[in-house]
């Protein structure tokens, strides 16, 4: 690729990655909205639906998001009735969330997201899971380059 090439914007993975993630959010938000959910709210509830009881801490290595963004979602969590925060008992310094009842419930209303969204994109399962594939080998390369470099 000649210098005129590299710095050209469609040239760029880390924009295609970025514009993707941003449609695809557009893409979900008519969704979210039907259970009062913004996007960083809904991926914090897949990762307590897939686990719970969890340290924030914890929570925020699985989604990638540092304590001053989660602590704030998690607050409007919170107050909207899906978690409860509680200090661990055995580690003062700890702060666990639970979620609630009402929280688990939502579960059942997100289920059909997915499939719809797949449906607004006309994508085929296997195109789907190939892609998530190649996305988890990314992430995994951009992990182990982190490490390397701490």
């Amino acid at each position: 690729m000649d210098s005129n090439e590299i710095l050209k914007l469609d040239n760029q993975i880390c924009f295609a990655f970025y514009a993707c993630s941003r449609e695809i959010t557009k893409l979900y938000r008519p969704m979210l909205e039907k259970i009062d959910l913004t996007y960083t709210q809904y991926v914090t509830m897949l990762a307590l639906w897939e686990q719970d009881h969890v340290t924030v801490t914890a929570l925020g290595h699985k989604l990638f998001l540092d304590s001053g963004t989660l602590t704030p979602l998690l607050k409007k969590l919170e107050a909207a009735g899906h978690i409860t925060r509680t200090r661990d008992r055995n580690d003062e310094r700890s702060v666990l969330v639970e979620l609630t009842e009402q929280g688990k419930a939502l579960k059942e209303q997100a289920l059909g997201f997915p499939e719809q969204l797949a449906c607004m994109l006309d994508a085929k399962p296997e195109e789907g899971a190939e892609l998530l594939g190649q996305m988890h080998q990314f992430l995994q390369r951009i992990q182990q380059n982190a490490a390397k470099e701490s």
